[in-house]
């Protein structure tokens, strides 16, 4: 193997902050949105599949104090789309650094630090989870096994987690803190209406049906809540028959406490 590096350095741009962080491709997404004012135009331009751009667009307006991208339903190819002022925002910002970055990184590779090389890591949390939502820890009370954990999201509305005590103490969760609360579509159960009603689901959420996907076997709810964030949920077709689930339509979503998986940054 040769000592000497015959590549070059490269550094993909991301932006970070309290509430979360948004990866090179999802900021080209954003930039491909306000170019062609559709989603399905912005999947197509950056090679990404129609849902896995609906998904990005769901995680980055979740992990925003204020979405990021407005949606317009109807229309082909599934409405239209636009930044928000804070999306253009950031766009512009992500814009000015990129350049002042690639000039940079010309210079670093044109010097003798290219012939010599460390070992980065980098660390991303990769889940199976559909549902990822960013908060603030509350209240935390303590049992003798297990906690009871309420974060506030960025959007306003709270969600109650059971973890065990060990997790509370591993996580460094405390009441301030932020954190990730990880909820897979298959463990949200909807409800026609938008009236409480009485579970034993510790979190209710109302919002209104803005997307349906359905599959062969299952289909896909994706709910907005007052608040601005998403959630998705998967129920079988037949349950969807059921409900008459239609975009548009106000439902409950239900979410038992011992179903939220929590997480944190570092």
């Amino acid at each position: 193997m040769s000592d000497t590096l015959t590549g070059n350095f490269v550094a993909p741009l991301s932006y970070t902050s309290s509430d979360g962080d948004i990866s090179t491709r999802r900021l080209a997404l954003l930039d491909a949105v306000a170019k062609t004012g559709s989603i399905a135009a912005a999947a197509k331009a950056i090679g990404m599949t129609y849902k896995g751009a609906w998904d990005a667009i769901d995680a980055i307006n979740n992990l925003s104090d204020t979405p990021l991208v407005l949606l317009r339903q109807g229309g082909s190819g599934g409405g239209g789309a636009e930044l928000s002022t804070a999306g253009q925002q950031l766009l512009k910002r992500f814009s000015v650094i990129a350049k002042a970055q690639q000039q940079f990184m010309a210079q670093l590779n044109q010097s003798e630090l290219s012939d010599t090389y460390n070992i980065f890591k980098r660390f991303n949390m990769k889940t199976s989870a559909r549902n990822t939502l960013y908060g603030e820890v509350t209240n935390l009370i303590d049992g003798a096994v297990n906690s009871e954990v309420t974060l506030q999201l960025s959007g306003g509305d709270t969600l109650c987690a059971v973890i065990t005590k060990d997790s509370v103490e591993r996580l460094g969760l405390a009441v301030g803190s932020k954190a990730y609360a990880l909820i897979k579509s298959s463990w949200v159960i909807l409800a026609s209406g938008s009236e409480s009603i009485k579970t034993s689901a510790r979190n209710q959420f109302v919002g209104k049906v803005s997307r349906i996907v359905p599959g062969a076997v299952n289909t896909e709810v994706v709910l907005e809540l007052s608040g601005g964030n998403v959630l998705a949920a998967i129920i079988t077709n037949q349950s969807a028959e059921t409900l008459a689930v239609k975009v548009g339509d106000k439902m409950l979503a239900l979410i038992k406490a011992s179903h939220i998986i929590l997480g944190t940054d570092g």
